[in-house]
């Protein structure tokens, strides 16, 4: 039996316009993951590219691939040789005109977990997604893998307390978000970048605390065309304590021990499962409650 404490990391990095070279230094940065102890390791969200959706390009289309395909491949092998898991975030080429953005997990002896597939998807300045991405189908899943047994969830889907909710009563102990989150580069504001970074970690760390799970958020980092990226990914413990985190100009790996014996700790203590009023909630069902 494995112990209740696990190393995870977070990669957080800049990307180029070339595929090859992303796919090719995010294996490095796990391989530098993995000498630092980590077992279970995530990369940022479409981490093969620049970040595309910043408008709508029907050329952005090429940069689809089937999953499982050939960065799958790529990534079961390395996950089999370093003995981890992997969380990698991918543009998913599901048929002819059918794509969704996609993140999938592989287990410590390379084996194909399964994938989730992002269930809100923006439509902002900046984040023209619905351009490209249909929502999710395989609804809120967790993995089983051979350190712990986690959630993915991706990016927009981190402002939703219903997902996170959901992922965590399926039996998550670390919710992984693969993100890709940034300021408008002609936003000058100091305290308007302050504050929607701060709503961004605050919204995280407050799923950690309601669910008592691990929370680990996976941000890209430097500026591609409009948008530069926050960095600043991070990993909190079930009380919304972040115990590790990274600047946000910098690339990074961001390493932390999760000690799951803790989320007992913290359920115990602050009971919000046991106080659920389940037979009260039929009404979220409903997009607006309207007199």
């Amino acid at each position: 039996m494995h112990s209740e404490k696990v190393l995870i990391a977070l990669i957080q990095m800049s990307c180029q316009s070339e595929p090859s070279e992303n796919l090719a230094k995010a294996c490095r940065k796990i391989r530098e993951a993995a000498t630092q102890g980590a077992r279970i390791i995530s990369l940022q969200e479409l981490f093969t590219s620049r970040y595309f959706c910043q408008t709508e390009d029907y050329e952005a289309f090429d940069l689809a691939e089937q999953v499982p395909g050939s960065s799958t491949l790529v990534m079961q092998e390395l996950a089999r040789e370093l003995e981890v898991v992997i969380v990698a975030s991918l543009f998913e080429k599901r048929a002819r005109g059918l794509y969704h953005n996609t993140a999938v997990v592989l287990d410590a002896d390379g084996s194909y977990l399964g994938k989730y597939r992002k269930m809100h998807i923006p439509d902002d300045p900046g984040f023209y997604e619905k351009f490209y991405f249909t929502p999710g189908d395989l609804g809120y899943k967790v993995f089983k893998t051979r350190y712990a047994t986690i959630g993915v969830l991706i990016c927009w889907d981190q402002w939703y307390p219903e997902a996170a909710r959901l992922t965590a009563l399926k039996g998550a102990e670390i919710l992984f978000y693969p993100t890709a989150i940034g300021w408008a580069a002609d936003e000058h504001s100091t305290e308007v970048r302050r504050l929607q970074q701060e709503a961004w970690i605050t919204i995280q760390r407050s799923h950690a605390i309601a669910n008592g799970v691990f929370v680990a958020a996976a941000n890209r980092v430097g500026t591609e065309d409009e948008l530069e990226f926050w960095g600043n990914s991070f990993i909190c413990d079930p009380f919304g304590q972040i115990i590790q985190e990274a600047a946000h100009q910098d690339e990074a790996i961001v390493v932390a021990e999760c000690d799951r014996s803790r989320i007992g700790f913290y359920r115990s203590h602050w009971p919000f499962l046991r106080d659920r009023r389940i037979e009260t909630y039929s009404e979220l069902q409903k997009r607006f409650l309207d007199e």
